[in-house]
């Protein structure tokens, strides 16, 4: 964990300066690439993640220490050629775990979340799953395994890798000419992202952009054909929680519905998007058909409600970082009870992004939580330990916020019976 947090101490600044300069530029080269909701949804997505992540959530089925162990054929010598090894191991690895997660109806709600955004930007890098509870990275990484290349050695590699399909996410690089026949690059990334129909599907590589042309999924990005990004079947919606479980809870409605038994259990390892012809007929989708008819999700707000929510997402991330910091002085426990406490923040702020009804009553429990927190014990998460008058300012925050989230919800319920 520690030192997954140090690498997000310089991480998330590096990616936030990035974002910002991305912005600026686009502004002054007149081009609309960012929409203050729309990066906000992104950033509060990564923060999400970034619990899950740091908090261990996920199960892993097969151990990568445990096939070098008992499935390596040879060592390979601890030089640079070891860590290219593996680099290209991850990034072989990646190409199919992409894929099947593109393929397969149940790991599609793994990946949705990463292609929701309407926009494509380097805030849309940020939208990485919380609902991926098991890793099948394992399977792919057999080859990586069996020559020799230490768990150390993949383990240090790993971030580099993750880290290195940031820069693509962008429309202000064009092609870069012999780059493009070698690696992944904001050309053929933007064709990964679109929801053209000759663009879905194509493009999985990560890092190195043969794995397509080799497996046959590369698609060149087209002059005539522009991408449109997002989703067939848009999200609508800024929270993180119903981004990452919409289509989850698709598959479970149909499974519920269906007459056949066999379709309730071939829905889930069938192709994405596949569903039994009779829910289908009984319970149609609307998808974007044709894309170029695609209406952004885009609700109207007052300026000061984009202000409040910057703020409050700047206070969640920094909050948080802090107390990664301080995660030997919190314990494992104390952060799972911090990481709850602020999902039930980050659930209050997009519910109340969405215009929902029940983004007041969330907001209630948050704040009565963290207001019974400060009676009973004086303290809000051991704040005080390292915050002068921490709690005293914890109580005015969340007073605070009362306030203005009531103040919004009336608003937006005035304008919805208005």
């Amino acid at each position: 964990m520690e030192a997954y947090v140090g690498v997000l101490n310089y991480a998330i600044p590096f990616f936030l300066v990035l974002i910002f300069l991305e912005a600026w530029i686009s502004y002054v080269r007149g081009k609309k690439v960012v929409r203050s909701m729309d990066t906000l949804a992104s950033l509060i997505s990564g923060v999400t993640n970034v619990f899950k992540d740091v908090l261990g959530l996920t199960v892993i089925i097969v151990s990568y220490d445990w096939m070098v162990d008992n499935l390596s054929l040879i060592q390979i010598e601890k030089t640079w050629v070891i860590y290219l090894v593996a680099f290209i191991g991850l990034d072989f690895s990646g190409y199919w775990v992409h894929r099947i997660s593109h393929k397969i109806n149940y790991f599609w709600n793994h990946h949705l979340v990463h292609h929701s955004s309407e926009e494509f930007n380097l805030g849309c890098a940020l939208r990485q799953s919380i609902s991926k509870w098991f890793s099948i990275s394992f399977v792919f990484l057999l080859p990586t395994a069996l020559l020799g290349v230490p768990a150390q050695v993949v383990a240090f590699i790993a971030p580099l890798h993750l880290f290195s399909q940031y820069w693509y996410h962008t429309k202000l690089i064009g092609k870069l000419g012999f780059i493009e026949y070698i690696l992944v690059t904001p050309s053929h990334h933007r064709v990964h992202h679109a929801i053209n129909d000759i663009y879905i599907d194509k493009n999985l590589s990560q890092i190195f952009i043969f794995w397509d042309k080799i497996f046959g999924t590369f698609q060149v990005e087209l002059a005539h054909e522009p991408p449109i990004y997002g989703v067939k079947k848009p999200v609508k919606s800024w929270n993180p929680f119903v981004i990452n479980f919409i289509h989850l809870w698709q598959l479970i409605q149909d499974a519920w519905r269906a007459k056949s038994w066999y379709d309730k259990l071939v829905i889930w390892f069938k192709p994405t998007g596949w569903r039994p012809k009779d829910v289908a007929e009984a319970y149609p989708i609307q998808l974007t058909e044709p894309v170029y008819d695609q209406l952004k999700y885009d609700p109207a707000y007052p300026m000061f409600f984009h202000i409040w929510c910057w703020l409050q997402w700047s206070f969640i991330s920094i909050t948080s970082l802090i107390f990664f910091n301080y995660a030997a002085e919190i314990g494992y426990q104390g952060l799972i009870y911090f990481g709850a406490f602020m999902y039930l923040s980050i659930a209050s702020m997009t519910l109340l992004m969405d215009k929902h009804w029940s983004a007041i009553y969330v907001e209630m429990i948050k704040n009565t939580i963290a207001l019974t927190l400060v009676y009973l014990y004086g303290d809000w998460f051991m704040i005080n330990s390292f915050l002068d008058n921490g709690a005293t300012l914890i109580v005015l925050y969340h007073v605070i916020c009362m306030m203005v989230v009531g103040y919004f919800y009336s608003l937006f319920k005035s304008e919805s019976t208005g």
